[in-house]
């Protein structure tokens, strides 16, 4: 049973609007481009899995994607937990083509495609921290000790994964994403007693979602961008002009004429992930770019936000479901 869906990382959605509303000559738009690709890829690989988890039995199994837990003043992430009364499964995905090789010697992976080499850390290490760090995390909630197993898989269809001759057992460790429902019958015939009673998994259910903590940052700090470089407006869904002009109630493109009634919606999604979730009738205007309190109250007050305070010091609470616990 899926217990937390996987979503689209906060991240990926910030950078994403932040691309949105900053010029393409603007001298870190590439790299905000490349980061964000990279991290499309890898939740594209983590997507990869629903398939071969899907064979998993519903009553046996728990599934948590994309959890981030704190241990002693320290957050630590797993791409996928899957639970069980007999053992847990760490998943750790890696979506990269060409040649891996996964050097053990000195714990890196070494990736070789068209010709040209990159290194990249070792997922090894890092899944055998991961062991450790929730290992004493569940300590930590009192449950009971149960085998905790690891497992790196790669998500690419055309990866080729190598290791050095006397490494052939990191086969335990690693293995293609068409290899993973073998792999998990492999690990259940390994550990046939049960570890943990139905009472426990329901407490580890309840504390993962409670304490899962998702990654929140500020992408202005991050790529040390000012806020007065992002284009303020509303975006045209059309053709992407910026800025839609309010006519007659409705959003209007001066670039390819079409109008749009709740074009403001996605306006407001995006100061959401650029600036947080509290928003007032002046920051309002300025950011939709509208001379009028009265029009902006309406616009609010239309969505049916929560709000608190009165009349210049009001602030509204932007609210949107795809965004909650990401």
């Amino acid at each position: 049973m899926i217990v937390k869906k996987r979503k689209v990382p906060l991240i990926n959605l910030k950078l994403e609007a932040l691309l949105r509303r900053i010029p393409t000559t603007h001298p870190k738009y590439l790299l905000i481009k490349e980061n964000l690709a990279k991290r499309s890829s890898g939740y594209q690989g983590e997507l990869s899995l629903n398939y071969p988890l899907s064979f998993l039995d519903e009553k046996e199994y728990f599934i948590f994607h994309d959890l981030r837990l704190n241990i002693s003043d320290h957050y630590f992430q797993i791409d996928t937990l899957v639970i069980s009364q007999k053992f847990i499964l760490i998943i750790e995905v890696k979506n990269i083509t060409g040649t891996l090789f996964f050097d053990q010697e000195f714990h890196q992976l070494i990736r070789t495609h068209n010709g040209e080499e990159a290194v990249f850390p070792d997922p090894i290490t890092q899944i055998k921290r991961q062991i450790l760090q929730l290992r004493q995390w569940l300590t930590n909630k009192q449950i009971p000790e149960i085998p905790i197993v690891p497992l790196v898989v790669v998500s690419h269809p055309n990866a080729i994964i190598q290791t050095s001759p006397k490494h052939q057992n990191i086969n335990q460790i690693v293995a293609n994403r068409y290899y993973l429902s073998t792999r998990i019958n492999q690990i259940e015939r390994n550990y046939p007693k049960d570890m943990l009673s139905s009472k426990d998994i329901k407490k580890i259910t309840r504390l993962l979602l409670k304490e899962h903590a998702p990654l929140d940052t500020s992408v202005f700090d991050q790529y040390e961008i000012n806020s007065t470089e992002v284009g303020k407006g509303v975006i045209c869904s059309g053709c992407s002009h910026l800025p839609m002009i309010r006519v007659n109630g409705a959003w209007y493109c001066e670039q390819c004429k079409i109008s749009e009634k709740d074009a403001h919606v996605q306006a407001l999604k995006d100061y959401y992930l650029l600036y947080g979730s509290q928003i007032s009738n002046k920051h309002a205007r300025e950011f939709l770019m509208i001379s009028s309190p009265f029009l902006v109250s309406r616009i609010l007050r239309s969505m049916k936000l929560p709000s608190s305070g009165i009349t210049k010091g009001k602030t509204y609470e932007l609210t949107f479901k795809e965004f909650q616990n990401c």
